[in-house]
């Protein structure tokens, strides 16, 4: 079984989504095995956004992840990676599929709902960023027969 971060940005918070994301994977069978709100520092978000940190749009980037709390989760299921970034949909709110968190949340680019890690390693990285290993649980999913097949898991 693979884990992934997903991060409720501002966006999400502001608008009092948090529970509907949350129970989106939850409906899908995906196993939540840490939760925590936190506030984003000038730190964390130049380490996470490295990849854009010199990008002209940076600025607006830091100003809307630090415009409120975020919620950060680690989620867990077999290819859950592909699965959360599948149910969150494509980066641009405006051009994604309706049945998608951002098709039916999300009008913008940048205020976009949700985080997905894009790969495993990628997840594994960003797990380590904002989560503590004692942070992060394992436990008896009871329903897993529920949900996959047993040579699926």
């Amino acid at each position: 079984m693979q884990v992934t971060l997903v991060i409720l940005k501002p966006s999400a918070v502001q608008r009092g989504l948090m529970g509907e994301v949350v129970s989106r994977f939850e409906k899908k069978g995906i196993q939540i095995v840490g939760l925590k709100m936190l506030c984003l520092s000038d730190e964390i978000l130049e380490e996470h956004y490295s990849h854009i940190k010199e990008k002209p749009f940076y600025g607006r980037v830091k100003d809307s992840m630090q415009a409120s709390p975020v919620v950060v989760m680690a989620l867990k299921g077999v290819d859950v990676v592909n699965v959360v970034r599948k149910l969150a949909g494509v980066t641009n709110g405006r051009e994604a599929q309706p049945g998608t968190i951002r098709g039916d949340y999300s009008m913008s680019v940048q205020e976009n709902i949700i985080h997905a890690s894009d790969s495993i390693e990628t997840a594994n990285v960003e797990l380590s960023r904002f989560f503590d290993k004692n942070e992060i649980h394992d436990y008896p999913l009871h329903n897993i027969q529920s949900l996959y097949a047993p040579d699926e898991y």
